[in-house]
């Protein structure tokens, strides 16, 4: 699609310094951009480039003041950055097919569709499940029975969602992932073997959750396993059977929460870490990457390491850690010393 530098600056509250007829097609990076795509300038770093950018928009902040000449319409905006992801946004909505359900998916008669979806070939909707209005479902998509999945969600191919899940409105969740597969639960018997425990629960995604690619999101054995509304999972991700993750926590690739373990709201959780099952993470905690969580944290706290405590802490501490064969060496000096 081509927009004109006049109505990206209408939608984004703008106003533009040069040609308001100037077309862009595309979006690019300011030291990579070419002619027909438009960008943007937030941070200072990358000054120096808007003077030599081939982009035949840019967006910079209404504090920007150029001092050299520009070859670049500018529209000015309150917050570049902002405004740039709001177009982008846009541009990825304009990018998503147009309603229609292909003639090759499989649809059950008691499935039920909603008002303009997309649904791709050979994606299965089973029995008594319900896609929201204006939902985009890609090709090779597995729904199964009596799932929900609300409006302007985008269901991206190879995802399988298990029977009885429930996920919100403006959802996005990526390739790869299955949301619903059985808890792991097994319980031990007399001879040492493992009896499996059926996972009868469901799973339960709020509103504006993103999951990213090859996730999995168990189902809980009673009950349900929950994602908060506008929670973000980056890829491989493992949400166990009975968690629970609080609205807005954002979680980094690798990580991993276990079985009934209860994550607060507006956590920020880096990759790699694993949380123990049966404990509750307060409100916002910061976790660094590569943490174990193994007991309750308060809300408000910066943890890090194995097991993980405070990030203040462990800091100071790891200055020693550095130093500790040449703390031993003096200790060992000290004590030949004493006895002699």
């Amino acid at each position: 699609m081509i927009f004109k530098a006049k109505e990206i600056a209408h939608q984004l509250g703008g106003t533009v310094v040069g040609d308001p007829e100037t077309e862009v097609s595309t979006l690019s990076k300011i030291e990579e951009a070419q002619s027909g795509s438009i960008t943007f300038l937030a941070n200072p770093k990358y000054t120096p480039h808007i003077y030599s950018t081939k982009a035949s928009i840019t967006i910079v902040n209404n504090s920007f003041e150029p001092d050299g000449e520009l070859q670049t319409v500018l529209i000015r905006v309150e917050d570049a950055y902002a405004a740039f992801t709001k177009l982008l946004d846009f541009y990825q909505v304009s990018q998503l097919p147009s309603p229609e359900v292909s003639p090759a998916a499989t649809i059950d008669p008691q499935a039920e569709l909603g008002k303009q979806c997309y649904i791709g070939a050979q994606t299965i909707i089973q029995a008594g499940s319900f896609i929201g209005d204006q939902s985009t479902i890609h090709p090779q998509v597995y729904i199964g029975k009596n799932v929900q999945i609300g409006k302007h969600t985008i269901i991206y191919p190879g995802v399988q969602i298990l029977d009885g899940t429930e996920i919100g409105d403006r959802c996005i969740i990526h390739s790869g992932t299955v949301i619903g597969s059985d808890g792991f639960g097994f319980a031990p018997q007399k001879d040492g073997s493992y009896q499996k425990i059926p996972q009868l629960g469901t799973v339960w995604i709020g509103n504006d959750v993103e999951i990213g690619a090859n996730c999995t999101i168990d189902r809980a054995t009673l009950g349900e396993t929950k994602v908060g509304h506008g929670v973000k999972l980056d890829n491989q991700i493992q949400v166990a059977h009975n968690a629970e993750i609080g609205d807005h926590t954002v979680i980094a690739a690798q990580s991993g929460v276990a079985g009934s373990a209860k994550v607060g709201k507006y956590c920020v959780i880096g990759g790699q870490v694993g949380v123990v099952g049966h404990i509750e993470v307060g409100d916002h905690v910061q976790i660094q990457g590569q943490s174990g969580v193994s007991s309750n944290i308060p809300s408000n706290m910066a943890i890090q390491g194995t097991p993980a405590f405070s990030y203040k802490d462990y800091s100071r501490s790891y200055i020693y850690f550095k130093k500790l064969p040449d703390i031993i060496k003096k200790i060992e000096s000290l004590e030949k010393k004493r006895s002699q």
